[in-house]
């Protein structure tokens, strides 16, 4: 019986194709394997049999060692209570700020000291923690949206206008004081804080109205 010459073993067309994608796959995702991270898997090529840890890049979604993402993770909560603390500052200097500005403005500085203080208490929540909120403890970004042609969006548009009415609601809110009217409503700092409520209300409702009146003239340019 006549044996038949020996033949390299061929695979088909389908299998081929099959084949070849599965080995440029492996060969791509192998050449993104740090030895750094990890995916779990265990079917990289370069994972070593010992390693506790194999490489990444097989399955997509890196995912560090445990030491790694604990550090990583460490790392944000400090810069979230690191911004905690700075917003906290911020608040309370800005208390200071207001309570200095109105008793330069008249307010008596010893006498319902605690009146004048629950009025900058007052102005604070409705500027200062409004920027804390939307732009963050960042100072440059206050001077940058609160100078001229600083808008950058419709959220620091809205911010400019909300703040300014309620500033402006405060100072109004004064001129009844000094009236012989004998209301209940003229007593310090009454008549300030329902000016500056009235004037954050108004500030609300101007803002969108505004803008959409404004819409076609409003250009937000990228710094």
């Amino acid at each position: 019986m006549k044996s038949e010459p020996w033949r390299p073993l061929t695979l088909s067309s389908p299998l081929r194709c099959s084949w070849r994608r599965c080995y440029l796959l492996c060969s791509y995702r192998a050449s993104r394997c740090t030895a750094h991270t990890c995916c779990g898997s265990t079917r990289c090529p370069l994972r070593s049999p010992r390693s506790a840890w194999p490489c990444s890049g097989c399955s997509g979604s890196h995912r560090p060692p445990r030491s790694t993402r604990w550090d990583t993770r460490s790392g944000s909560n400090q810069d979230r209570l690191s911004r905690l603390l700075r917003s906290c500052l911020y608040f309370f200097l800005s208390c200071l700020f207001f309570h200095t500005v109105v008793v330069l403005y008249g307010a008596p500085l010893i006498e319902s000291a605690l009146e004048t203080f629950s009025l900058a208490v007052l102005l604070t929540s409705l500027t200062t923690l409004r920027c804390l909120c939307v732009l963050g403890p960042n100072v440059q970004a206050w001077i940058r949206v609160f100078s001229r042609h600083g808008a950058m969006s419709v959220w620091d548009t809205c911010l400019q206008i909300t703040v300014a009415c309620t500033l402006v609601g405060a100072w109004v809110g004064a001129f009844p004081i000094p009236l012989d009217w004998d209301r209940p409503w003229q007593v310090w700092p009454v008549s300030c804080s329902l000016g500056s409520l009235f004037g954050y209300l108004t500030g609300l409702v101007a803002a969108p109205a505004w803008i959409h009146y404004h819409r076609k003239q409003l250009t937000y340019k990228c710094k």
